[in-house]
C-alpha cells in the first residue's frame, strides 16, 4: 500500500470557510435590525430573480451553532463571515442595537468554543437603508465617518475576542456595480448616476471609509489585532509564462478592472498615474490628505479570486492586448465564471512584484463556484465539477506557497448555498446544500473533498 504524500502547505496555513451576513442569516427584521439597502432593493420587482430576497436565507441568525458544527466535521479552524451594520447600529449612525452585538457576541463564543477562529468583516454590502435615505450612502464623504464610528462600537464590543478584523468587501462591487451610469445597476442600492466621475467617487468614498475604519478598529481594539482589507481585483494572467506575456500582464495590471484605483491607493499609497490620466475628467476628486487617510498599514491582504483574464505582449501603447474567451471556454453557473486556475497564483504574485509587497502576508478570502447541483434518488449531491474547479484553483495556492510567496491562508466561498444577490437562490455556491424549503443542511461531495484536503495538508 503507497504511502501517503506529504502535506504541499505550511503546517501553519490557514484553512477556512467564508459567508457573508445578509447572504445566509435571514432573521431580517429580528431583534431590532432594521432594513439595507440590500432590503430595500431586493424588494422591488425585477431586481432579483424571482423576486427573491434575504429576509429569511438561511435563517443561520436561528441555526448558527448546527452551522458551526458542521465546520467543525469539516476541520476548519478560520471563519470569515460579515456583521450586519443594520443589526448593530439599525439607523447607521447614533443608538446601538444591544440584541445585535449579543447575537454576534454569541457566535464569536460559539467559534472559540469549538476552536475556530472568528474573522470578522465589518461590511460586505449590507449598509443601513437610513443612511441612503439621509444622504446617498457612498455618494457621501459622511458615509466615511459614519462607518468608522461604527467599527469602534463593534470593535469596543468583540475586540477582546478577535485577532483578525477585515474592514471591507470588494469595493468595486458597491461602487461600479451599484451606481453604474450606463445600464441599471444590478446591486443595492441600484441608483443609476449621471457620470462615471460619480462612480468613482463613490469608490473614494469607501476608499476614505477603509482607513479611517483601519485607524478606528486600532484604535478601539482592547488588544493587539491584525487589520485587513478584502479586495476583488481583477487578475492578468500572463497567456505563456514567457518574459514577455508576464511583463504584458504586470503592464496590463493597473488598467484592468479599475485595479489602479482601488488597490492601488489602498495598497501602495497613491492611485495609479496611468489609471488616472485614462479616467481624465471622470477621475474622482481627492483632497489633499486623502490619500495618507487611505494608505494605512496593513496587516494583511485579502483576495477574493474566481477567475481572471489572460494577457499577452502586443506592439502598443500599453504593451499589452487583452483576450476574450472564445465562444466554448469552460465556466462554471454563472456566465462571468471562466475556468482560469492560474488566476489565484497570478492573483497572489501580482501583490508581491505588480504592487512591490513581497513584505505583506496574503489569503484567500474567497474562492469557489457555482455549479448546477442535483440531488441523486439517494439524495447526495455528487459535485464532481466543483471539485474539478477547486482541485485546479487550489494548485495556484499550492505553486505560490512553494515559490516563497507569502500566502497565508484559504477560505472557500462558500459554507452554505446561499442568498446569491441579484441572482437570488438560482445559484449555489456552497459546498452545503441548503433545501431552502425546510432549511435541512446536506454536506456535498465537494465538503467532504475539502475535508480530506485540510486533513493532508495538500490538493487531492
Amino acid at each position: 500500500m503507497p504511502k501517503p504524500l506529504p502535506p504541499e502547505f505550511p503546517p501553519d496555513f490557514l484553512w477556512g470557510v467564508a459567508t457573508s451576513a445578509y447572504q445566509i442569516e435571514g432573521a431580517a427584521a429580528v431583534d431590532g435590525r432594521k432594513p439595507s439597502v440590500w432590503d430595500t432593493f431586493s424588494q422591488k420587482w425585477g431586481r432579483t430573480k424571482d423576486g427573491k430576497t434575504g429576509a429569511v436565507a438561511c435563517d443561520h441568525y436561528h441555526r448558527f451553532e448546527e452551522d458551526i458544527q458542521l465546520m467543525v466535521a469539516l476541520g476548519v479552524k478560520q471563519y470569515r463571515f460579515s456583521i450586519a451594520w443594520p443589526r448593530v447600529i439599525p439607523d447607521g449612525r447614533g443608538q446601538v442595537n444591544a440584541a445585535g452585538i449579543d447575537f454576534y457576541s454569541r457566535l464569536v463564543d460559539r467559534l472559540l468554543a469549538n476552536n475556530i477562529d472568528p474573522v470578522p468583516t465589518l461590511y460586505h454590502w449590507d449598509s443601513p437603508q437610513a443612511l441612503e435615505d439621509r444622504y446617498g450612502s457612498w455618494q457621501s464623504r459622511e458615509m466615511a465617518q459614519d462607518f468608522a464610528d461604527y467599527a469602534s462600537v463593534v470593535v469596543s464590543a468583540l475586540g477582546d475576542r478577535i485577532d483578525r478584523w477585515i474592514t471591507l468587501n470588494e469595493i468595486t462591487c458597491f461602487t461600479h456595480l451599484s451606481y453604474d451610469p450606463g445600464q441599471t445597476p444590478e446591486h443595492a442600492p441600484g441608483k443609476r448616476v449621471k457620470t462615471k466621475q460619480e462612480v468613482w467617487q463613490t469608490v473614494h468614498h469607501a476608499l476614505l471609509a477603509h482607513g479611517l475604519g483601519v485607524q478606528a478598529i486600532r484604535a478601539a481594539s482592547p488588544k493587539p489585532c491584525k487589520v485587513g482589507l478584502v479586495d476583488n481585483f481583477g487578475v492578468t494572467v500572463p497567456l505563456t509564462e514567457t518574459p514577455e506575456d508576464i511583463a504584458a500582464a504586470q503592464a496590463a495590471f493597473p488598467y484592468h478592472c479599475g485595479n489602479g484605483g482601488i488597490i492601488y491607493p489602498a495598497i501602495a499609497g497613491r492611485y495609479h498615474p496611468g489609471l488616472l490620466t485614462e479616467l481624465g475628467a471622470n477621475a474622482p476628486a481627492i483632497a489633499q490628505g486623502d490619500e495618507a487617510i487611505i494608505h494605512q498599514p496593513l496587516d494583511f491582504l485579502g483576495l477574493n479570486i474566481y477567475t481572471g483574464c489572460y494577457i499577452r505582449a502586443a506592439d502598443n501603447d500599453k504593451g499589452c492586448d487583452w483576450l476574450r474567451f472564445p465562444p466554448g471556454y469552460p465556466r462554471l453557473d454563472m456566465p462571468w465564471l471562466h475556468l482560469v486556475p492560474e488566476s489565484l497564483y497570478w492573483g497572489i504574485r501580482h501583490v508581491s512584484e505588480t504592487l512591490g509587497r513581497p513584505d505583506l502576508p496574503l489569503f484567500i478570502t474567497e474562492n469557489g463556484c457555482a455549479a448546477q447541483d442535483e440531488r441523486t434518488p439517494q439524495g447526495e449531491i455528487i459535485d464532481s465539477d466543483r471539485i474539478l474547479y477547486l482541485r485546479q484553483y487550489l494548485q495556484g495556492v499550492a505553486r505560490a506557497a512553494r515559490e516563497g510567496y507569502p500566502i497565508s491562508g484559504y477560505y472557500l466561498w462558500s459554507l452554505l448555498d446561499n442568498f446569491e444577490w441579484s441572482w437570488g437562490y438560482s445559484k449555489r455556491f456552497g459546498i452545503i446544500f441548503v433545501d431552502y424549503k425546510t432549511q435541512a443542511r446536506i454536506q456535498k461531495a465537494s465538503y467532504h473533498w475539502y475535508a480530506a484536503c485540510i486533513k493532508a495538508g495538500r490538493v487531492l
